[in-house]
């Protein structure tokens, strides 16, 4: 379906695209893949909205930017309080959105809860991009044609979204498996979103970026990389992506003409992942894509936000 490929970087899949007068806003763009995407956005004419914790921060980002003659700025979005994306929005709420990449997260992290007092992962990954994409709607669905994009992860495959202690309230936490219910439940969004909202002209999609070392794991201990198989002795075996690499999939997600009519769907290595099944290590849990539970994630989502209101 797509010519692009595991090694394929986030340049070669936005080459031939012009997003002249588009507007785009990608969170986390202030490290890691989100740095890529951001750049690459901005290189092939899009403006983007760098949503970060501090503005500060992406300055060497807005610097690469504009030295290329591109456009774009900081807007501040901590996305453990939900107050602070209310604020966000209101700011930039109001004009025409294209895509909106769902890019932040935090990983492996020991227990905290957010602001609203929610189990940490779940509210960054999940809760608050929930809230920041609901509320963008009426612009996304103004601009017409425009995409979500999730950036899920493999770590999906390690638990299926547990709807009756997700904030590990009688559970003794684990911060693996809180990750990867927080990554389900990026892959069950888009699946709701997109079913929500395709006739409205929003269309929705989770990836995979790939094995890419950045700062995402800072919060891991040594024993939670060594578990996963991420230790130093291990990482020497392992095939990495670089940040350009990694950022591809989001850009095809965003930009992809061979998406056009599609969504709801999660994606690997610029290709619709495959089902992963028993002997495979790559591709899409069943339970993350389960229409049934992206339902039920999409009620759940609401009506904890609701009661922090």
């Amino acid at each position: 379906m797509s010519p692009f490929g595991a090694t394929s970087t986030a340049a070669e899949v936005a080459a031939g695209h012009d997003l002249s007068g588009k507007r785009v806003i990608v969170t986390g763009a202030n490290s890691g893949i989100g740095v890529e995407t951001a750049v690459t956005l901005a290189s092939v004419g899009a403006e983007v909205v760098l949503a970060v914790r501090d503005p500060v921060s992406a300055e060497p980002v807005l610097d690469r930017i504009a030295a290329a003659g591109g456009k774009a700025y900081a807007s501040a979005l901590e996305l453990s309080d939900l107050r602070s994306v209310e604020a966000f929005v209101s700011r930039e709420k109001g004009q025409p959105l294209h895509s909106l990449i769902n890019n932040a997260g935090i990983m492996a992290c020991p227990f905290a809860r957010t602001a609203q007092g929610f189990e940490a992962q779940i509210g960054v990954n999940h809760l608050g991009h929930f809230h920041l994409t609901t509320l963008m709607l009426p612009d996304l669905i103004e601009a017409g044609g425009s995409r979500v994009v999730s950036v899920s992860s493999s770590g999906h495959h390690w638990s299926a979204f547990d709807f009756d202690d997700p904030h590990f309230e009688t559970e003794q936490y684990d911060p693996i498996k809180a990750y990867g219910r927080s990554k389900t439940a990026n892959a069950l969004f888009a699946v709701e979103l997109d079913r929500r909202y395709r006739e409205h002209g929003v269309r929705a999609f989770s990836l995979m970026p790939g094995a890419i070392q950045t700062n995402l794991g800072r919060s891991m201990t040594d024993e939670i990389r060594k578990a996963l198989g991420v230790d130093a002795a291990s990482a020497r075996q392992f095939t990495w992506k670089t940040p350009e690499q990694g950022a591809a999939t989001s850009i095809w997600a965003a930009l992809g003409h061979e998406l056009e009519g599609l969504g709801g769907l999660y994606l690997e290595n610029c290709d619709v992942a495959a089902l992963n099944e028993p002997g495979r290590s790559d591709g899409v849990k069943p339970w993350a894509i389960d229409p049934v539970a992206a339902k039920l994630l999409w009620a759940w989502s609401e009506a904890a936000i609701e009661e922090t209101i």
